[in-house]
């Protein structure tokens, strides 16, 4: 991609405030539809959201939407409802064992009512301050069952089964370290007391270790930077075996909303060690040893999203997508949604855009100015792309926010409309919440307000930018 140095948040305020105006449409589109009454929305099929019965992860984006609207704007036609369905449509989800996605479907709703208690922003309440901390304890617990052990560490396994690890993951670490965080643990048989804290980190540092790649070696195919969807390991004797993919085309090249996770995730919970003290982090090297795990993945794999997306700062869907060279020299030129070999996909640039955003903060926080220029204009970059056309959705009879995500490629679950040769114009229920996040999280930069972190959920996160 080709780095704007010059953009500033401020030069976005116009485009933010426009694209709280549509984002107002579509969640009144979406609820008018009464979508959910047939399973949780996840993507568009010709600009109407649909459920696809595969794992429960998106209705947490759903209402979390109408919070971060909330949030943003103070209408609070967006609020009151929300606070119905927590209650009646999302509490099945709390105790959900079946899904490797609790800290993505659940923090959104729960953690942010909770945050905007703390920020004041609706009244205290003490029984509704209870239930939502109630409901990321236990979230957080149910998370941490699933819990596969290897030599030397572990890991949260994906719905594949024990063998297991998704890089996508990493972002479901956010909801252990706020059950922890609210002073909760999961217990086990005699009553024995497992820390949520250690999961997490434990998990992280497997997620750096077996599905990020750092060029130093470690096979043919090491480029740094570099993920691998899913990492399969032999759970007779804890040993990794090989690299996978379920989403992306193989475990040998880079599906980008994997790679987009793993930027947002290790940014948001380098951002997390913050609250938590050297004397909780039992690793050898302590928290300081954490960090430097932590920045090395989180750099790592933003360099290589930034060297390999489009002028533009938006990705193909995998980076060893067969067709891409079809595309002639793609990577010096904007993203085309609309091209004949290979789908884009908005959703991967949107959660990477928060990533990069953070991490830049992260760096300055470090007296790394360098490092925050590189990374914090890279997200603006892809920000400033994400709020205009063809991305940013003005169609008022679509229900999508942001267009042309994708989905399974590899399944061919995406939607190619007519008269086009490849999946594009459709919207995810995750492309379009991450989208209101960063947007959400640029906001408070340029109106200096608040820092916008998940663990408001827990206190404020003091960071200036």
């Amino acid at each position: 991609m080709h780095t704007d140095l010059i953009i500033k948040p401020a030069d976005l305020t116009k485009k933010t405030e426009l694209f709280w105006e549509i984002s107002a449409e579509k969640i009144k589109k979406i609820e008018s539809g009464n979508i959910a009454s047939s399973g949780s929305p996840v993507i568009t099929k010709n600009g109407i959201y649909t459920a696809r019965k595969w794992t429960e992860w998106t209705q947490g984006f759903q209402f979390g939407s109408s919070v971060l609207q909330f949030d943003a704007t103070g209408d609070r036609s967006f609020l009151e409802p929300v606070k119905k369905s927590v209650v009646q449509k999302m509490t099945p989800h709390i105790s959900h064992t079946g899904v490797h996605d609790q800290g993505f479907n659940k923090s959104s709703p729960y953690g942010n009512l909770l945050r905007l208690m703390n920020e004041g922003k609706i009244s205290f309440n003490e029984w509704e301050k209870n239930f939502y901390q109630l409901a990321i304890k236990i979230s957080g617990a149910v998370q941490a069952g699933r819990w596969t052990s290897i030599n030397n560490g572990g890991y949260i396994y994906s719905f594949n089964g024990p063998h297991s690890l998704f890089v996508d993951t990493i972002r479901s670490c956010r909801i252990l370290i706020a059950s922890h965080l609210l002073g909760h643990v999961l217990q086990g048989e005699n009553d024995s007391k497992i820390s949520l804290l250690d999961r997490a980190l434990q998990h992280i540092i497997s997620t750096a270790k077996y599905s990020v790649f750092y060029g130093e070696g470690r096979d043919r195919y090491d480029i740094r930077g570099r993920t691998a969807h899913e990492s399969i390991f032999n759970t007779n004797d804890g040993n990794f075996r090989c690299s996978c993919s379920q989403q992306g085309y193989s475990g040998f090249s880079t599906w980008t909303r994997g790679l987009a996770w793993a930027i947002l995730g290790f940014s948001e919970e380098l951002e997390a060690l913050l609250l938590i003290d050297n004397s909780e982090v039992n690793i050898p090297g302590g928290k300081e040893k954490l960090e430097e795990i932590m920045l090395k993945a989180a750099m790592a794999t933003s360099d290589f999203y930034i060297l390999n997306s489009a002028a533009d700062g938006i990705p193909y869907w995998d980076t060893g997508a067969p067709n891409l060279y079809k595309l002639g020299d793609y990577l010096n030129q904007p993203a085309d949604p609309f091209n004949e070999w290979e789908p884009v996909d908005s959703s991967a640039a949107v959660i990477a855009a928060q990533g990069l955003l953070r991490l830049g903060n992260i760096l300055k926080m470090r007296g790394d100015s360098e490092g925050f220029k590189k990374y914090f204009q890279a997200g603006l970059t892809v920000m400033n792309t994400l709020l205009n056309e063809p991305y940013l959705n003005f169609n008022p009879g679509h229900q999508g926010l942001i267009l042309h995500s994708l989905y399974h490629q590899p399944n061919g679950w995406d939607n190619v409309p007519e008269g086009q040769k490849i999946a594009c114009g459709e919207s995810s229920m995750w492309g379009d919440y991450h989208a209101r996040e960063a947007v959400l999280y640029l906001q408070r930069i340029i109106k200096n307000e608040n820092y916008y972190s998940y663990l408001g959920c827990v206190e404020q996160i003091n960071i200036t930018v």
